[in-house]
C-alpha cells in the first residue's frame, strides 16, 4: 500500500496566471496560454492539438518570460504539464517573471 502513495508530484507552490504562449515540438507549433506556473514547471491550455507525449522536449515562448525548455509530464484533454529542465536557466527567468510581471488570477464565478 505504501508503494502506491509514492507519487511524483510538483513540489513548488503553483500560482494561477494567464500568459499567452506558443509551444513548439519539432515542426509542430500550437498557441495557448499558461494557466498556472511554479518555479519547477507550468500547465498550458492549448487552442490546437499538439502530439507531444510524456518525456518529449518542448520549447515554450512567451513575451513576459522569454524562451523556456522543458519536458512534457502529461498531455490530457488539450492541456500540457511541463517540467523545466533542472540545468536550464528557467528558474531564473521564472523568478524574474514573479518579481516584475506576475498577477494572481482567480476564476470568475459570476458576472
Amino acid at each position: 500500500m505504501a508503494k502506491t502513495l509514492e507519487m511524483d508530484v510538483r513540489k513548488a507552490p503553483r500560482s494561477r496566471c494567464r500568459i499567452a504562449t506558443k509551444v513548439r515540438y519539432f515542426q509542430q507549433e500550437a498557441a495557448g496560454r499558461i494557466i498556472d506556473i511554479s518555479r519547477t514547471g507550468l500547465a498550458i491550455e492549448l487552442s490546437t492539438k499538439l502530439n507531444a507525449g510524456p518525456g518529449s522536449t518542448v520549447a515554450i515562448e512567451t513575451d513576459e518570460i522569454g524562451l523556456l525548455e522543458g519536458l512534457v509530464r502529461w498531455n490530457y484533454s488539450g492541456r500540457l504539464g511541463i517540467m523545466f529542465r533542472p540545468n536550464s536557466n528557467a528558474a531564473a527567468k521564472v523568478d524574474a517573471y514573479f518579481r516584475n510581471f506576475h498577477r494572481e488570477y482567480r476564476p470568475v464565478l459570476h458576472r
